[in-house]
């Protein structure tokens, strides 16, 4: 008889749990929404303690495949309820294409950087191409597309051990966000301002054959990284990718940023551009993305594991915590990208 009555006693707190979980919203279903997303934020994405929190506080799970932000764009949005790509043009391509979405919203920032060796960046500031305040390095963007046109050599600038002439490795730009941005940076260069429809046809030749030079293209800033970290200063001396990518990867390797810490460094151009990685609801389901990933847990998240400049974390007074040299505490030499009927220009002729 204690033994039932025992039994009956679980029973009934069993169910009073249960409906104490469903009364205060924890048995709510999660709502799965499905899209397209740059590879550079495959990190925050799939970061448990960020898939808690949508889990928990928002009944969201984001079901995701990477892509180029300038392909996701340009594709049929069939079965998708967003597209999380990395810039602002990438909305504006979007809506050229497929009209206003049902919502769209900047979740994170990150602005342009170069990554080269240590031997490199000195050669650069010898020369008077980078310069050094403090700790933070910066590149002349003029000075060095000069380098690039003139088919300067990196034996002349002090680097014999580097094969061939001076360029800097990005991603494809008529595919990939990191590639197009620096694209839309040189030609800002060649322009002398801010490319735009008065301009843009008088410096394309120029900036198509700079990125002939290139060859062959990575199609993920994440893969460009990775094969910058992994092949060493004789294959990839100097290449574009975003802020983030080396704060994120310090947080998450350790052991591995301890070894290589003092030989890998990040640049800044003069200018450089802004990478606003926007959200874009495709239809109403997709919604909800956006209120979830601006939770102010998830910004700070964002910024402390995965390096990303949010609203809150724009201008950090914590970069310390990186352990990652010469980053700039406050990013304040920016242009603007072209528009993005002159970023397509661009692209159809660097396809």
């Amino acid at each position: 008889m204690k033994t039932k009555l025992m039994g009956l006693g679980i029973l009934a707190l069993v169910i009073v749990a249960a409906v104490l979980y469903a009364v205060l919203g924890g048995g709510q279903e999660v709502t799965e929404i499905t899209g397209l997303v740059g590879g550079e934020k495959l990190g925050l994405l799939e970061d448990e303690q960020v898939q808690d929190i949508l889990r928990d506080r928002y009944h969201l799970f984001l079901d995701f495949n990477r892509a180029g932000s300038i392909e996701m764009v340009q594709e049929d949005t069939e079965g998708r309820d967003f597209l999380f790509p990395s810039n602002q043009t990438a909305l504006e391509i979007y809506e050229n294409v497929h009209g206003n979405p049902a919502q769209s919203e900047i979740v994170l920032n990150t602005p342009i950087v170069l990554y080269t060796r240590r031997a490199v960046a000195e050669a650069l500031v010898e020369q008077g191409i980078a310069r050094q305040e403090g700790e933070v390095l910066y590149v002349d963007m003029s000075l060095l597309t000069q380098c690039i046109e003139s088919d300067t050599t990196w034996a002349d600038l002090g680097l014999p051990q580097l094969y061939g002439t001076v360029a800097v490795g990005t991603t494809d730009p008529t595919r990939s966000n990191s590639g197009n941005m620096f694209a839309g940076l040189l030609a800002n260069t060649l322009c002398g301002g801010v490319a735009d429809a008065s301009n843009i046809e008088e410096v394309l030749p120029r900036l198509q054959s700079i990125f002939q030079k290139l060859g062959y293209m990575e199609s993920s800033s994440s893969d460009l990284f990775d094969q910058f970290l992994k092949t060493g200063m004789g294959a990839k001396p100097l290449v574009a990718g975003y802020e983030s990518q080396l704060l994120e990867f310090a947080v998450q390797n350790p052991e591995t940023w301890e070894q290589v810490k003092d030989d890998i460094l990040m640049m800044y151009p003069t200018p450089t551009v802004w990478s606003s990685h926007v959200f874009i609801a495709v239809d109403e389901a997709g919604t909800a993305g956006i209120e979830a990933l601006l939770d102010e847990e998830v910004q700070r998240l964002a910024w402390e594991k995965h390096g990303f400049r949010t609203g809150l974390y724009d201008a950090p007074s914590s970069i310390e915590q990186f352990g990652v040299p010469g980053v700039a505490a406050e990013i304040t030499q920016v242009a603007p990208m072209p528009d993005a009927a002159t970023m397509e220009r661009i692209i159809a002729a660097l396809e």
